[in-house]
Order: C-alpha cells, then sequence, then structure tokens
C-alpha cells in the first residue's frame, strides 16, 4: 500500500504519526471493527444514554462493533463494559453563513461537506447557517484520532466498515404505510393546473357533498371547486366515492381534502396518479376559492370535523392561543419535540416525571442503572426511563436562548446553538415495540397509553421498587341480585378512576338548545357556524353517577341458579397516593362512530372522597352462594367453533385494517374478522357491536386448537396451559406468590383481570399436590412458600387530594387531533406543549382529559 503523507494525532496536542503506521496501529483492533450487515441498526443520531447527538459539544462516538452510539459522558463507559476500542466521531459544526455585500447571506451552494445523515432541528435549519460534518476514528483508551475520509491509508475492511456506517439510514425510518406522508411526491399537474373562474367560494364549515348528504370525508376539486365525498373507508371515513365519479366525468385531477388544510400543507390526491401528492402552489389553488391557508388550523393527523370554529376554539382554550406566554427553561421544564402523533406520550411522560417517586426511582438511580444496563441500552425499559426522565429534569437540554456580546464574535467563532427539547424517538420504539397501535404512527388514546406504561414499570420494576405502588388502589365491588337481595362482594386491583360524564346535569339546557337550533339552520343555508355553546357539568353530578349502581348485563345469580336482574356498586378498598382521574369523554353515537362530549365540568382544586371508602358486608346482607355458572356451549356453536374457523394467517388484513381505522383496537379487530370468516368488514364490524362491552374485548386473540389461553375451551388443561411469563410477571410484582398467580391464570384461560378476581375469590388458596408438582416440572418452582398469600401492594391512606396536573385533548376523537399538559410547579401552573414550554397564564382545567392528584397528609 502506498503511503502518503496524511497524518493523525496523538494525545498531547502535537505530536503526529506518519500514516504508515495507521496499519499497525489498527491491527490488534481488526477482529472487532463489523461491517453492518442487513438488520444490523445503526445509531448515529442519538447517544444510548443521553440525548446528545453529533450536534451536541462532544460530538458522538459510534461502536464500530455494536454500532451503538455514545455522547463524550458516556463512551468511556461502553468501552470499559464491553472491551471494545475502535469509535467513529461524529460532529457537525454549525457557522453563520458569510454575509454578501448588502447585508445578505451569500446565495445557497451545494454543500459537500455535509455527508451525516441527521435529523435536523427545525428551529435551528434556517439559511442563517452554513453546516460542516466531520469524522473521525478514534482508538480507546489512547484517544488515537484517524481523520476520515482515508481511503488510501486505511485497511479495506476499515474503508468499508466506516463508509457502511457513514450511509446508514436511521433505524427508526421504516417505510411503512403510517410514514407515507414523508414520501409524497410533487404532482405533475401542479405547475400547470387549470382553475375555472366560475366564482365558487368555499365556506369556512358547513360543507356538504355536492351529489348526496354527506357532511364528512369530503374532497374539493381545485380544478372547478366541486365539493365532493371520498370513497368508502378512505382516510378513516366513509363515503359514495363521489369526488371519483366527477373525475371520471370530468378529467380534473387534484382535490384536497377540506379538514386538513393548515399553514403548513394539507392532504391533496391525485385522481390520474392514483395516489397523495404534494401541491407546491396549494395556498395560490386555495385562493382561487376564497381559502386563505395561512389562517386555518387542522388537528395534528389531519382529522377535524366539519365545524370549524367550534374545534378552533377548543385549540386556542387548551393551548392559550392568544396570549403571549412566557418561556420556561432549566430543569423540569424541557419538552419534548413532536415525533408525528406522539403529543399523548409527551403528555403522560411529563406527568408521570413530575411524581417524586418516578424521579427517584429512575433519576436518582441513574449511575446505578446506566452501570448494571445490558450490553444493548436502547433495548431495556430502565435505562431507557431513566433516559429521558434526567432529560426532562437536569435541564440540560432547555437553556434559554444566549446573545453574544460582540457580532465580531459571532462572526469568527463557531455557532453553538442552544437545544431546547429533546426527541423521544428511541423511547417510543422500545416502550411501543410489540404493540400493535402505540408502535404506529397514529393519534392514540392518552389513558391507554398510561396503563400501557403502568404495565411495563410492573414488569420491569428495580429489585422491590416499582414507582408505579403510587397509583395502584383496591376497587371493591359489591353485585346485589335484584330478586333474591343477596350479595357478592369483590376486589380488583386498578389504577385509575373513570368517571362519567353526567350529561342530564347541564346547568345551560337552555343556551344548548339554542345553540343546536342556530348550528343546523347555518349548516343547512351554509353560513358559518355560531358561537360555540359548551355544555357545564357540574362536578358533583359525575361523581354521584359514579356512585351510582350500574345494571349487570347478563347476570346469573348463584342464588337462583338462573339468570337475573342485578346492579353493580364500586367503591374504593383503599385510596392510592396519586389518583388519576380520567373524565370519559369519548363515546359511541347512534352510527357508532366515535365522538367527544364537548363540555365544560368545574373540576376541584382539593378533591375529598372520603365518602367513597368501601364499607364490606354490612350487618343483615346475606352472601350469594359460592357457585360457578355452568358452562353450556351449544353443539351447532361447538361444529361452526371447529370446523369453520380459519387458520390464524389466513385472516383477511384488509378487512382488520378497515375496522381499525374506524378507531377499534386493532387485536379487537383481528378477533372480528376471525371470528365471522372473513365474511367482510361489515359482517365483522356487527360482532364489534356486539361484543365491545366484553372484558377481553381488546385482548389478543387466542384460538381454540392453536395453544394458548383458546387452549382450555373444551376442558384442555395440563402440562401446555402455562400462561405468559409477562403476565405471571404482573401478578406477582403486585405481591402475590408466583403458585398462586400461575394456578388463577390457568383457572382463568390467561385472562389476567379475571385470575385477579379469581385470587380474590379464593382466599383460602392452598396447594395441592398436583399443582406443586407440575410447578416443579414446568418452572423449576421447587420452593414453594407456606405462607399464606399476601395482598397487592397499596399505599392506603387519606381520601382528600390536591390537583396538581392535568393532560388535555383536542379533537373528535381519541384517535385524532392533540394532547396538551399543564403542571402545577413551584407554585404555579406550566404548560407543556409538545417542545414548548410556558408559564400559563388560563389553565383549561374545566376541559382536561386525564387529572392528576397527590394525596394531602392527614
Amino acid at each position: 500500500m502506498q503511503r502518503r503523507g496524511a497524518l493523525f494525532s496523538v494525545p498531547g496536542g502535537g505530536g503526529k504519526m506518519a500514516a504508515g503506521d495507521l496499519g499497525e496501529l489498527l491491527v490488534p483492533h481488526m477482529p472487532t471493527i463489523r461491517v453492518p450487515r442487513s438488520g444490523d441498526r445503526v445509531y448515529k443520531n442519538e447517544c444510548a444514554f443521553s440525548y446528545d447527538s453529533p450536534n451536541s459539544e462532544g460530538g458522538l462516538y459510534v461502536c464500530m462493533n455494536t454500532f451503538l452510539a455514545f455522547g463524550r459522558e458516556h463512551v468511556e463507559r461502553h468501552f470499559r463494559k464491553t472491551g471494545q476500542s475502535v469509535y467513529m466521531h461524529l460532529k457537525r459544526h454549525m457557522r453563520e453563513k458569510v454575509r454578501g455585500a448588502s447585508g445578505g447571506a451569500l446565495p445557497k451552494r451545494r454543500n459537500s461537506k455535509i455527508f451525516l445523515d441527521l435529523d435536523m432541528d427545525d428551529d435551528l435549519n434556517s439559511d442563517d447557517y452554513e453546516y460542516e460534518d466531520e469524522a473521525k476514528l478514534v482508538i480507546f483508551p489512547d484517544h488515537y484520532e484517524i481523520a476520515l475520509p482515508n481511503i488510501e491509508e486505511l485497511p479495506a475492511l476499515v474503508t468499508i466498515a466506516c463508509d457502511a456506517v457513514l450511509s446508514s439510514k436511521s433505524p427508526y425510518r421504516k417505510q411503512d404505510p403510517d410514514t407515507w406522508e414523508n414520501e409524497v411526491p410533487v404532482s405533475k399537474y401542479a405547475n400547470n393546473l387549470v382553475q375555472l373562474d366560475n366564482g365558487v367560494r368555499i365556506p369556512p364549515s358547513g360543507w356538504k357533498c355536492a351529489r348526496c348528504d354527506l357532511r364528512e370525508n369530503l374532497w374539493l376539486n381545485l380544478t372547478d371547486g366541486s365539493v365532493l365525498c371520498g370513497k368508502w373507508f378512505f382516510d378513516s371515513s366513509g363515503g359514495n366515492g363521489h369526488a371519483l365519479e366527477h373525475y371520471r366525468d370530468m378529467g380534473y385531477p387534484l382535490a384536497v381534502k377540506l379538514g386538513t388544510i393548515t399553514p403548513d400543507g394539507a392532504d391533496v390526491y391525485s385522481f390520474q396518479e392514483e395516489g397523495p401528492v404534494s401541491d407546491p402552489h396549494l395556498a395560490k389553488h386555495l385562493a382561487h376559492f376564497g381559502i386563505d391557508m395561512l389562517h386555518t388550523q387542522g388537528t395534528e393527523n389531519g382529522l377535524r370535523d366539519n365545524d370549524i370554529k367550534p374545534r378552533v376554539s377548543e385549540w386556542e382554550v387548551i393551548q392559550e392561543s392568544g396570549t403571549k406566554l412566557k418561556p420556561m427553561y432549566g430543569p423540569g421544564y424541557t419538552g419534548l419535540k413532536n415525533l408525528g402523533n406522539s403529543c399523548y406520550l409527551s403528555s403522560v411522560m411529563q406527568a408521570i416525571f413530575s411524581i417524586p417517586e418516578f424521579q427517584r426511582a429512575y433519576v436518582g438511580n441513574l449511575p446505578r442503572i446506566f452501570d448494571y444496563s445490558p450490553l444493548d441500552p436502547t433495548q431495556d425499559f430502565n435505562t431507557q426511563m431513566t433516559k429521558l426522565g434526567h432529560g426532562l429534569l437536569s435541564g440540560q437540554y432547555s437553556k434559554p436562548p444566549v446573545k453574544s456580546e460582540l457580532i465580531e464574535q459571532v462572526m469568527k467563532e463557531e455557532h453553538k446553538p442552544q437545544q431546547n427539547g429533546i426527541s423521544p424517538r428511541m423511547f417510543k420504539a422500545f416502550v411501543s415495540k410489540s404493540h400493535p397501535e402505540f408502535s404506529s404512527n397514529r393519534q392514540q388514546d392518552a389513558q391507554e397509553f398510561f396503563l400501557h406504561l403502568v404495565n411495563l414499570v410492573e414488569r420491569n420494576r428495580i429489585g422491590s421498587e416499582n414507582p408505579s405502588d403510587v397509583f395502584r388502589f383496591l376497587v371493591e365491588e359489591r353485585i346485589q341480585c335484584c330478586q333474591t337481595r343477596k350479595v357478592r362482594y369483590t376486589e380488583r386491583v386498578d389504577y385509575l378512576m373513570q368517571l362519567p360524564v353526567a350529561m342530564e346535569a347541564a346547568t345551560n339546557k337552555d343556551e344548548l338548545i339554542t345553540y343546536e337550533l342556530m348550528r343546523r339552520e347555518a349548516e343547512a343555508n351554509r353560513r358559518p357556524l355560531p358561537e360555540l355553546v359548551r355544555a357545564k357539568i357540574p362536578f358533583s353530578a359525575c361523581l354521584q353517577a359514579f356512585a351510582e349502581p350500574d345494571n349487570v348485563d347478563d347476570f346469573w345469580s348463584s342464588a337462583l341458579q338462573a339468570k337475573s336482574a342485578g346492579v353493580k356498586t364500586s367503591r374504593f378498598a383503599s385510596f392510592p397516593e396519586y389518583l388519576v382521574v380520567q373524565i370519559k369523554k369519548f363515546t359511541f353515537g347512534l352510527d357508532w362512530v366515535p365522538r367527544k362530549f364537548d363540555v365544560s365540568i368545574d373540576m376541584p382544586d382539593l378533591l375529598d372522597i372520603s365518602h367513597l371508602r368501601a364499607r364490606g358486608l354490612q350487618p343483615g346482607e346475606e352472601e350469594l352462594p359460592d357457585i360457578s355458572p355452568p358452562i353450556v356451549i351449544p353443539d351447532d356453536s361447538k361444529d361452526r367453533l371447529m370446523n369453520q374457523l380459519i387458520d390464524p394467517s389466513d385472516i383477511d388484513e384488509s378487512s382488520v385494517m378497515q375496522l381499525a381505522e374506524m378507531g377499534f383496537p386493532l387485536e379487537a379487530c383481528r378477533k372480528a374478522v376471525y371470528f365471522t370468516g372473513n365474511t367482510g368488514a361489515e359482517v365483522a364490524f356487527n360482532w364489534i357491536i356486539v361484543h365491545m362491552e366484553e372484558p377481553d374485548f381488546a385482548e389478543p386473540l387466542a384460538i381454540p386448537g392453536y395453544g394458548g389461553a383458546g387452549a382450555s375451551v373444551f376442558g384442555a388443561t395440563g402440562l401446555d396451559n402455562q400462561p405468559p411469563e409477562e403476565i405471571v410477571a404482573i401478578i406477582t410484582s403486585m405481591g402475590f406468590q408466583r403458585n398462586q398467580a400461575v394456578q388463577a391464570l390457568q383457572a382463568t384461560n390467561h385472562n389476567l383481570e379475571r385470575a385477579l378476581d379469581w385470587i380474590f375469590s379464593h382466599p383460602e388458596f392452598e396447594e395441592d399436590s398436583d399443582f406443586v408438582i407440575e410447578m416443579e416440572n414446568n418452572a423449576n418452582a421447587n420452593i414453594v412458600s407456606e405462607a399464606k398469600p399476601e395482598g397487592p401492594r397499596v399505599k392506603d391512606g387519606s381520601g382528600m387530594y390536591e390537583l396538581f396536573a392535568f393532560i388535555s385533548h383536542m379533537g373528535t376523537s381519541t384517535m385524532s387531533g392533540h394532547y396538551v399538559c399543564h403542571i402545577k410547579k413551584e407554585g404555579r401552573w406550566v404548560i407543556y406543549n409538545d417542545h414548548k414550554v410556558c408559564a400559563s397564564e388560563r389553565p383549561p382545567k374545566d376541559l382536561g382529559y386525564m387529572y392528576f392528584y397527590r394525596r394531602i397528609p392527614s
């Protein structure tokens, strides 16, 4: 190999070594240097332990064996733990552009010095700065540095490995249907689109299809201004396909979906090109029909109602728009950047890490968690929770902008921007993996994510420390047979209080009636909608509705040995340290379309629920006999079950996605299609309506004859009926014995909720010899405690609480819209709106969706 004049630096600052020694220097480390293979995740945008990136002052170090990335503070830990010595150091430098004679920046030129595929910060990616990327190999522990590219001096394997790392794509950029908007091509019709001068003006609301009565999923043709409906199930809504028919009749190629127009763009579809497209002249094309694109507001994922004015009002109130809010910086005031419909995650995590128990469990144990993290810390829950908590609480990524004292220094020296807000990309990728909903780019329910997170915390607790204990409480359920008046008391575990909306108790009913009449008249006459009148609901009425008895559907009375009428009441058997209250704003209309109660509830700052304390069996009450209902499976049902059920691999995924786009849980959609034998989305939809109130409605499909929970439907129990370890871990984390958890799950077809009920209804649980033998054979559980089983860990106390945080939702359903979090810190309310953190001036406590209360010490 020809030796050239390239040099590399050595420790000490001034020493140089000839390039001919490069090969000898790398020889001992050659076996550890790998070329990334297909499937390898190459992290070069973000540290595994922090939010350092190549933009950070210390740059980023990528291990040339594991392809994990580390900031300057964490690379030594990886070297000590693994012995891997060769890292690629990546650094992006940013400088202010040289000004021209007129004062403006010089014209843009293609910058060949940028070669890193990085996610840029939108706030910094402006025309005022220029970038230069730098890459070099660093050999630990002596920190020898070899500048790249260095093709002729380096061994071929090293050169190939370096090129592969530099050219690799981000591991998070999965090209799936959910990210098609990132790849939308420019329509070939956009530049020369013909628009008819026919005087059509589109009102801001009250739209209706020109060929039918549909008022949703409407598309505006950009040539003649026709408003027509889309096709059935297109973009989560139904339609009669009149927009497509109009194209076939007239040949006008482009249409924009009404309700998706924002200052940033809109959903544009090309009938001729048969797919979504972008229109660089969209603002001009919309202005032709009287639509000012710069003053429109859509929802986060493009779905919104036709009643624009009410929805804009909701967005303005919750986000405190129109008020000059003071930005907040420092520890505890760090925002989370939106990854595209990730605001549900951001809002929940901001509330979670405002709780001292979570701060202590993760950030307080940071050195120990990081030091004992697995070899791949990106796949460890506790590491990623600690990383996120430190990012939010340290203040390292939330610093006020600093103005340079001397313009000359700004012109000459390298610009060092302050990073405000962190991107939870690695955290989201881990906590949502294997979950069909949270792993998508669709909007999700913040309440469902909260419970999902609690589940992960339970399963990954650090020793005996479990911060989610602060949410756990026991619910006493009292069921009474209306005919015999006998009762049954059971207890179950819960983590949040679901409060119904008592619409019938609205204090402004006359105003609501008047508004509804005016709204309908405005829609019929295509006039702007009147100012929204929101139902005002007393909190006391919602609390009373929670305490009222509920009818029990399909109740089987053990006293009568037959079905009967029954009522159920719920009370708190224990009060949690932190009470999470969910307002049940979302429901289904008569057409089974998800709807939201747009209401104002006077949520109290101080909450007393002491009167909801459970009292147990009362004097004079007689308990229902402990007899289980008989299991009756008709012969014809057995035949259909065994003969007509399809192979699980043959489930019609198109029907599944049609149902999922309507807002139903993905696993429920799979079950619906499966149990209706692939007969179509409409039949499966009817199955969903019938079964949606069942407790296991959204649980994964368990198929008889294919193992798993369903294998015991016909009495198939035994050694192959071992429950999943992750479900066993959830129950044991609550303080129950492992053998008790396994037996409960086996007795309830591996249903977690029913297993907990089984445990509480069998306080006399004793281990029989057969069960112990089975445990020894299947789980190596040869040590069985004879102690009486303990109940789940709860932190009972007073029922007095104080509000400290709430999460608000804007939009028409949990599958669309936007979430914002307000938290009370240091005596004042703060609004967390994605990466923006500001002092709140008018916290909309009456419009929240989830409320977080802390117990007031008695």
